[in-house]
């Protein structure tokens, strides 16, 4: 009778263990390279930089999360008929709530959408951000996805941009 009790009581509190794990959040750490488009592309070639995300699940294959980051628009140098003029970089710390997705679970396809403010740096002011994109989630942690990333004030900014990362479960 007491091998009974004990194996009821550890298999409910192993099943209470692994339902409060599923629905815990996640902290995830990544890299955001990124191609400059639209007009921003021209004084721009390449953007780069990285973010850590918080998630939280908020209902059935849907979580919430508030990501930072840090990005910088590297500047080209410009060529003025012989006369050579480099453009300085644009960098800025990007903040956003998002929503996401996952249509198979926590590992597969996932569309996402952030917004948020990019506070940019030098006296640039805070712009207006929105992301739209999707991604994979694979096994063991990592994911891998495209978006693309609009920042707005007076006039807008965007790349497609990239995320590798690395969740800690």
């Amino acid at each position: 009778m007491a091998v009974l009790i004990v194996s009821a009581v550890t298999a409910s509190f192993a099943q209470t263990s692994k339902s409060s794990s599923s629905t815990s959040g996640k902290f995830s750490i990544g890299v955001d390279p990124g191609v400059p488009v639209g007009s921003v592309s021209d004084v721009s070639s390449f953007a780069i930089g990285g973010d850590i995300k918080y998630s939280l699940p908020a209902a059935p294959n849907f979580d919430v999360s508030l990501s930072a980051g840090y990005t910088v628009f590297i500047g080209k140098t410009i060529d003025f008929g012989g006369t050579s003029v480099k453009v300085g970089n644009l960098k800025a710390i990007p903040v956003k709530l998002g929503g996401r997705y996952n249509f198979s679970g926590a590992t597969g396809f996932f569309g996402e959408v952030g917004i948020g403010a990019a506070f940019i740096q030098d006296g640039g002011g805070t712009a207006f951000v929105y992301a739209p994109g999707i991604g994979y989630a694979l096994d063991g942690g990592f994911e891998v996805g495209a978006r693309y990333e609009g920042w707005s004030k007076n006039g807008s900014i965007g790349q497609i941009g990239f995320r590798v990362a690395y969740s800690f479960q």
